[in-house]
């Protein structure tokens, strides 16, 4: 299998550190990928008609997407224990706090794209305020379910260390720790994860 993938996705990363946690780095080959909204990848679109990453292309040929539905698949790949847990409750609570986490990077990047991609005479700088107005409320609730998380680490825990590793990278001067002590207290320690470590969010 082949993942397409760019060192700055948040989406990306957290397929990609299911892909370690899971131990299914062996069957898998990671093809970084360069993407813009504003330029069309033609490779990628050729297997992809959304053109974003992550992208996995499976030995058949067809190709999955978007992160979440790549997750699910490496998970059924595994007999070990699930990032999405069987039991209703576990697995619920887990696609709840992927939500939140995409909906974090869903908005960060849009505030991405407004500031350092439109022209800045066209930028809507109340739109992109309103987008981290969602975010702050996001950050809110995951501040409160982190003072109850113990040590399991499924997907949702995933896809909200991608999602804060996405916000100091891109937005380093917002101080999002001050007001959530618990989700800062839980970060620091899941960065020292082998898995989280290695696939640190970056230029690509």
């Amino acid at each position: 299998m082949e993942l397409w993938f760019n060192t700055g996705s948040p989406f990306a990363r957290k397929v990609r550190i299911l892909a370690r946690e899971k131990g299914l780095l062996s069957c898998l080959t990671e093809r970084p990928t360069i993407v813009s909204p504003v330029e069309v990848n033609e490779d990628l679109a050729r297997l992809n008609p959304l053109v974003k990453i992550p992208m996995l292309v499976l030995e058949s040929g067809e190709s999955l997407y978007d992160s979440r539905v790549i997750c699910e698949y490496l998970d059924s790949l595994h007999d070990g224990e699930k990032a999405l847990p069987a039991a209703a409750a576990l697995r619920f609570a887990a696609l709840r706090r992927q939500a939140l986490a995409d909906g974090i990077c869903d908005a960060a990047v849009l505030c991405r794209y407004e500031h350092a991609v439109r022209p800045e005479s066209l930028r809507w700088t109340a739109w992109a305020d309103a987008q981290m107005r969602k975010i702050c409320g996001v950050l809110e609730t995951l501040e409160v379910d982190a003072g109850h998380w113990t040590g399991a680490f499924d997907l949702g825990h995933m896809a909200t260390v991608s999602a804060l590793g996405y916000l100091d990278f891109r937005f380093g001067t917002f101080n999002w720790r001050e007001l959530n002590p618990n989700l800062a207290d839980w970060y620091a320690q899941t960065t020292r994860r082998a898995s989280v470590a290695a696939t640190a969010i970056s230029n690509p």
